[in-house]
């Protein structure tokens, strides 16, 4: 956590969490119940508050659920700052180091500009959310992002498989893309950056494919960094030739069973049900129901009130608006099953 912003009617405000010790006076805010605060796409900032600060969230309005939830078709921040208020931001500011100090004046621009406009756009959201009679659903949506929680995630050194780009490469070529990407991740802790910020996984396809050999031919690679050390240039060109002479991979066997025949059948039945009323409403599949939902439902295959209320899939108001849709569905696919 290197920034927090802050805006109220008036006034933005910038908060910097490396320089202050403690930041518990900030708790209440976050969990008073009458104060309403706006994000937009808050999931990894609530997961994130509550891990590095224990923060609780309530009375959340998230700009981005909201813009998915009436069907606008532009939901991005810097959309939605675009159409509705003709303001641009640096997209350049995205990827910037927000841990170096002191900031500069166009990341305070960008840090001020992040917050500046959420509360005349929840106003605008709020408005279309009532002519659609979208509220309560929103508001069940906006509860379900404020329980987000941090899952920490152990490193996979097979992970490399699901680097996109890595079916195109030969035997030899995945091997090198095998080292490149767990030297990334050691340097990556070495520095305590972001991967993206070491490199991205497009540099490591390229790499891979090119395997230089020399400091000219590395140079030549698109997206290697133009000050990185001589020292570094030398352990990638390292890490390449290590990969040359690396055994070939064996790709992991695949983690848990594939679905029964008849659990496949019912999740495309409810994804095409679901499909039907996203057009109906013209929004996307997932603002019906996310595919996690679909999945749940597809393996639990609840065919009656109550055991739809006993599995964890659904929020209350979604129970109210589509428990007897997917009740109905899924005691009608089963009829068919048995014929």
């Amino acid at each position: 956590m290197c920034l927090i912003q802050f805006s109220v009617p008036g006034e933005d405000y910038l908060v910097d969490p490396l320089a202050l010790d403690d930041l518990h006076v900030l708790g209440p805010i976050f969990a008073h119940p009458g104060i309403e605060k706006v994000f937009h796409a808050a999931e990894y900032d609530v997961m994130v508050l509550h891990r590095d600060y224990g923060f609780e969230l309530d009375h959340l309005f998230d700009t981005m659920v909201a813009s998915r939830i009436v069907g606008w078709p532009r939901y991005g921040l810097a959309s939605l700052l675009e159409e509705h208020f003709e303001v641009r931001t640096d997209k350049r500011m995205q990827r910037t180091n927000w841990g170096r100090r002191p900031l500069t004046e166009d990341q305070i621009e960008y840090a001020r500009l992040d917050t500046h406009y959420l509360l005349p756009l929840r106003d605008k959201l709020i408005a279309e959310l009532e002519a659609q009679e979208r509220m309560a659903e929103a508001r069940a949506a906006f509860e379900r992002v404020a329980e987000a929680r941090w899952s920490k995630q152990e490193f996979d050194p097979h992970g490399f498989w699901k680097v996109k780009g890595a079916h195109e490469l030969n035997d030899q070529q995945l091997a090198i893309l095998r080292e490149l990407y767990l030297y990334r991740d050691d340097r990556a802790q070495e520095l305590d950056r972001p991967l993206f910020k070491v490199l991205t996984d497009r540099v490591l396809v390229r790499l891979s494919q090119e395997a230089p050999s020399s400091f000219a031919e590395l140079g030549r690679i698109k997206g290697i960094p133009r000050r990185l050390p001589s020292r570094e240039r030398r352990n990638l060109l390292q890490i390449i030739e290590d990969g040359l002479r690396a055994p070939i991979p064996v790709r992991p066997a695949r983690r848990g069973e594939r679905p029964d025949e008849e659990t496949v059948d019912r999740y495309e039945a409810l994804r095409d049900w679901r499909r039907e009323r996203a057009e109906e409403r013209g929004v996307e599949p997932d603002v019906v129901l996310s595919n996690r939902t679909l999945h749940v439902l597809a393996n639990e295959n609840p065919t009656s009130s109550q055991a739809l209320s006993e599995i964890d899939a659904l929020n209350d108001w979604e129970r109210d608006q589509y428990g007897r849709d997917l009740i109905g569905l899924l005691r009608r696919h089963a009829r068919i099953r048995t014929r």
